[in-house]
């Protein structure tokens, strides 16, 4: 039986268990015994490697002290624990002593980083698991498949095992709400291809909100297809330092951390289990940033009231998605670093603090490449469709102006193959897609000169609309700069007006300046209203061009019948009547006050 049969042979005995509900659940069982069975066999070939090592796991408790099955005296394999003692010592001996698994003080001089960060490791992956499983005869059968399966010291067996996991997680992105932790693996692959972390400059990839680790294997992929033969030792030990993860969740970060594990990462303490948007604005530090961030932040959601509270005030949220592109360009890229990051359409048509992103995006980053994806690439999970956000971090500039290191943005729109409606489950997006995107690619260094437009490609200039933009706009914003400041003049005159007559007593004298105040307050309200008026005037010209939801030029007009499509056009034309009213209504009342201005003047 391959690995794949039997895995989906575990699935089914743990369908027979009451303990067990839903794939997720299956999964997050299977993987901490998956992750303590792999661990076991790694450390059998450390011991090999160093007769001193101490293992982080007290004796008892290691795999192969309760779990591993043992020749008996007929020499046949037997489990170690009877089936009616194992559930008892899983749950009242294992989890407790994992979950409170004591972290050694570090020492330089005995030189035990090593086993501190293990012991972090283990107690990290252990805090928020659970046994779900209740029927030990169950529980045994599951061990003995994963006995006969995983042998971890047979090369095919190694080089299988990463695969077939990534499978497993393919597999829960129908699992309920749990798919939000899976990016296909065709995405993470092209992503890292074209983020391309460079090994030689000891280049650091983060994903901040890691999931099970698609984006870290691929980019630890791509940093070992840079290995040659006259790579040193340091070059394949490197690679475990330059990757970092965060993941909020118990079940992802127990996953990502197997994934890790499975995929030659000896100690993923890289993979902190914690909510990356909880870290103060201010907490985090130079030190911190990387060169490369690669990741999909979960859409649509939002955080607890209090996360994000000390954001800067033009960039407080709650949504995720936006918090977390907030953090990617003013907290988490070196200067120069890459950036790639899946974003929703939501996000590139949204205005509020959506627009107030996109101009930070494009004034402190070089917003070159915009891959739009079509629908279903992240089905059953969501059919939202999707895009791919390649920008690199600009260098500082203090001189006090507004500076936009984005002149042009490129397009491309990737086409469904041959015959294909819509991604599914069955029929997902593959790597080999993203071919042509490759070709047309071309280099940064060169501001991508041999990019030319196609059917699927075409070439924004955002400097121009963001010029004409500016031209237009700036007379109604300098003219409500001028009310506004006519308005303080009137403001200042009220106040001292009202100092006038602080301790006056003369009831007529009050009077007389206190109608006088009256008067002014009506006419700065007044300009205070005209210059509203005139600052909404300016941005109805300016903020549209921070909607980044193109449609492709090149592409011939296809009329679709899809309701969903036929629906968001129809919101989108309510939307802009809606727009038109309020613009209309706001040019009339201005208009009409002008008038009574006059009249009463």
């Amino acid at each position: 039986m391959n690995l794949s049969s039997t895995i989906k042979s575990i699935q089914d005995i743990m369908r027979k268990d009451d303990g067990v509900d839903g794939d997720a659940q299956r999964l997050g069982q299977l993987t901490w015994m998956l992750f303590l069975k792999v661990f076991d066999q790694r450390e059998e070939e450390w011991e090999d490697d160093d007769t001193s090592y101490k293992s982080p796991l007290p004796e008892a408790l290691r795999w192969r002290n309760w779990a591993a099955y043992v020749p008996g005296v007929d020499g046949k394999k037997a489990p170690q624990k009877a089936a009616s003692d194992i559930i008892g010592f899983v749950n009242n001996q294992l989890f407790p002593a994992l979950k409170e698994l004591e972290i050694p003080v570090f020492d330089a001089d005995k030189d035990n980083a090593t086993s501190v960060a293990l012991h972090k490791v283990i107690r990290g992956v252990f805090e928020d698991a659970n046994n779900y499983m209740k029927s030990g005869t169950q529980l045994l059968a599951v061990i003995e498949k994963l006995e006969e399966a995983i042998n971890f010291h047979d090369f095919k067996t190694r080089a299988n095992i990463g695969d077939v996991y990534e499978q497993l997680l393919n597999d829960l992105r129908g699992a309920g709400n749990a798919g939000e932790f899976y990016t296909p693996r065709a995405i993470t692959a092209f992503m890292a291809d074209r983020i391309n972390p460079r090994l030689d400059k000891r280049e650091t990839v983060m994903d901040p909100a890691c999931g099970t680790g698609g984006f870290l294997t691929a980019a630890i992929d791509h940093l070992r297809n840079q290995i040659t033969t006259k790579s040193s030792a340091e070059d394949k030990r490197a690679i475990e330092d330059l990757i970092r993860g965060i993941e909020k969740k118990q079940l992802p970060h127990l996953l990502c951390t197997t994934n890790m594990l499975l995929h030659g990462i000896d100690i993923p303490s890289q993979i902190e289990h914690k909510n990356t948007l909880g870290i103060g604005w201010n907490e985090w530090s130079a030190n911190q940033k990387v060169d490369c961030i690669i990741t999909n932040p979960p859409f649509g959601g939002y955080e607890d009231d209090g996360v994000g509270s000390d954001y800067p005030a033009d960039l407080k949220t709650r949504e995720t998605a936006d918090m977390f592109m907030a953090l990617i360009i003013k907290k988490l890229l070196n200067e120069n670093g890459r950036a790639a990051v899946v974003l929703p359409d939501g996000f590139l048509f949204g205005d509020g603090i959506k627009g107030t992103l996109k101009k930070l995006l494009l004034q402190e980053c070089k917003l070159h490449t915009i891959i739009r994806l079509p629908k279903g690439v992240f089905a059953p999970y969501t059919t939202i469709k999707t895009n791919l956000l390649f920008f690199t971090k600009g260098a500082r500039v203090d001189d006090g102006s507004e500076h936009f290191h984005t002149d042009s943005i490129w397009f491309y729109e990737h086409p469904y193959p041959p015959g294909y409606k819509s991604y599914s489950k069955t029929k997902p997006i593959r790597l080999e897609e993203f071919k042509p995107e490759q070709d047309w690619w071309g280099d940064e260094s060169d501001d991508f000169a041999s990019r030319e437009e196609n059917e699927f490609a075409w070439k924004v200039d955002f400097k121009s609309k963001r010029e004409q933009a500016e031209a237009a706009a700036a007379p109604h914003w300098a003219n409500a700069e001028s009310l506004n400041n006519q308005a303080s003049a009137l403001d200042n005159r009220i106040r001292d007006l009202r100092d006038s007559i602080k301790g006056v007593s003369d009831k007529s004298q009050r009077q007389s300046v206190e109608d006088d105040i009256e008067v002014l307050k009506t006419e700065s309200e007044g300009l205070r209203l005209k210059a509203r008026d005139a600052q909404a005037a300016g941005d109805r010209l300016y903020w549209p061009i921070y909607n980044l939801d193109l449609k492709n030029p090149n592409a011939p007009e296809e009329e679709s019948h899809d309701p969903d499509e036929l629906l968001i056009k129809f919101k989108k034309l309510l939307g802009e009547i809606e727009e038109t009213e309020n613009q209309l209504k706001s040019e009339l009342a201005a208009a009409l006050s002008h008038h009574f201005s006059d009249k009463e003047a």
